[in-house]
């Protein structure tokens, strides 16, 4: 198995897939895991990831009176609509996602 590390040089490590026989009798290894409690120990990131989740599915993702303000003024045909504005960003994302296919 080949792994491609940070540096860019190729780990070439071998890895057996087969359990090695370290002498110790079965009893002896069941001894141990069974003594052995598993942790689970959470970064303050991860915790505050958690709580940024949690928070937002007390909110709507959805503004609906902004929505309904779009909705209403499209239809009076008072909602600003910069044309030049949207060709930029259409040529932006164009450009990104040719340099992101590279």
């Amino acid at each position: 198995m080949t792994i491609q590390s940070i540096s860019g040089k190729a780990n070439t490590t071998a890895v057996s897939t087969k359990p090695v026989n370290t002498g110790k009798a079965k009893s002896e290894s069941s001894k141990t895991t069974n003594n052995s409690k598993d942790n689970v120990d959470f970064t303050a990131v991860a915790k505050e990831i958690t709580k940024a989740f949690g928070s937002s599915k007390n909110t709507n993702a959805i503004n609906n009176e902004r929505v309904q303000a779009v909705k209403d003024a499209l239809a009076e045909g008072s909602y600003p609509i910069n044309a030049e504005k949207i060709a930029q960003k259409m040529i932006q994302i164009e450009k990104e996602q040719f340099n992101n296919s590279r």
